[in-house]
């Protein structure tokens, strides 16, 4: 299970609860990104799982962020530096075959001139997924490729996530794609089901600023409405819940995932539940 919630410094983790029934012995540990992952074993059949996880967090990620571009790098093509290149690793790596072009024809779409601003052609081509592709949501097991999303012009979160991480590692960014929650207590983003949740993002990595978060979903830069699980290269690194079990046919009769939000009055923390 990866429920925990990320800290960082727009996101500080006061309270976190993780209850299963039926009755299970967990462990914890962290995967090779620094997810902390909870493993359950259980001692007998059940009838039922029940997971709910609860967190109490203090987003402060601003609006309008302004990112302190390293001066090296605030102008695309540029090149990592050999310390940043070695640890980045498979983050730069695209995931995806691209047989005939057609993927990179459409991210060399993007690039108007070289060289041109870092920022703005990584806030292009997150909107360019925005604008190109519908959201649509996905209940469905497994995401689509790139070539996917482009051919059928519609996607979940997810598939806008992969779409985006792999775009911007074929020009030589590293990215690596988030789960976690959408927090949206107007409820107007796009993706929200409520006030909260589940939802899938990309962070890509630009010298001097670090991560930088962009969710090409709602077309938006900065961790103002995201609260991070988890990061890894590939979408299947991230699954929130994943295991196996054993029964007889119709075992699993239903499943079903709640995400609630409740800010608080005094600091304005959120606080919230999954199960």
């Amino acid at each position: 299970m990866m429920l925990r919630p990320r800290e960082t410094r727009e996101l500080r983790l006061y309270k976190y609860t993780l209850s299963i029934s039926p009755m299970a012995t967990f462990t914890w540990a962290h995967d090779v990104a620094g997810n902390a992952v909870a493993t359950a074993v259980f001692d007998g059949p059940t009838d039922h799982l029940l997971i709910e996880s609860r967190a109490s967090v203090e987003l402060t990620a601003p609006a309008w962020p302004v990112f302190a571009i390293a001066a090296s790098a605030t102008r695309y093509p540029f090149v990592y530096d050999s310390d940043e290149w070695t640890d980045l690793g498979a983050l730069t790596v695209p995931q995806y075959g691209d047989v005939d072009g057609k993927f990179a024809r459409w991210i060399d779409g993007f690039v108007m001139q070289r060289p041109t601003d870092t920022l703005s052609l990584l806030k292009d081509i997150s909107d360019g997924v925005f604008s190109q592709i519908s959201y649509q949501s996905r209940d469905d097991e497994g995401t689509q490729s790139p070539i996917q999303t482009l051919d059928r012009g519609w996607g979940s979160c997810r598939d806008f996530a992969v779409l985006l991480a792999e775009a911007v590692r074929r020009l030589g960014f590293g990215a690596r794609i988030v789960s976690g929650y959408l927090s949206d207590p107007e409820m107007s983003l796009v993706g929200s089901a409520g006030s909260g949740s589940t939802h899938a993002w990309v962070e890509i990595f630009v010298p001097g600023a670090g991560w930088i978060a962009f969710d090409p979903t709602n077309r938006s830069v900065g961790s103002q409405n995201l609260i991070p699980v988890a990061v890894g290269r590939d979408i299947h690194h991230i699954v929130p819940v994943s295991g196996s079990f054993s029964g007889g046919p119709g075992a699993l009769s239903d499943l079903a995932v709640g995400v609630t939000l409740r800010l608080a009055t005094r600091d304005q923390a959120a606080a919230m539940a999954i199960e």
